[in-house]
């Protein structure tokens, strides 16, 4: 009896992990890794572009809500929207954002 209970919990705490594991959303700046933080707003784009491209910068996910910085895996899908206010989805591996979509924020009115 105590086995099949055992058993049953495990299979409870397996099937809430897989769950979890789904893509998550976020909200924030597409910004370079030189500025991180710093280059996280509107008038930031040429420059994070120009990080990238001449200094070797990568493209980075500056997240709102704590203002943690990830680097995104898809280098090429973010690259049009360096500057932007983004809502991204994927999920988190350490510091990498593992990107599955990326869409303009809506605008806060």
């Amino acid at each position: 009896m105590k086995v099949r209970f055992s058993m049953a919990v495990a299979a409870t705490l397996f099937a809430g992990t897989l769950a979890m594991a789904g893509d998550n959303s976020w909200t924030g700046w597409i910004s370079d890794s030189q500025c991180g933080v710093k280059g996280a707003n509107d008038k930031a784009g040429e420059c994070t572009t120009k990080c990238v491209k001449e200094h070797g910068a990568k493209y980075v996910f500056v997240n709102d809500a704590d203002k943690k910085v990830y680097v995104v895996d898809a280098q090429d899908k973010v690259a049009a929207h360096a500057g932007h206010h983004v809502t991204v989805k994927g999920t988190v591996d350490g510091e990498t954002l593992k990107l599955s979509s990326i869409d303009m924020a809506p605008a806060v009115k």
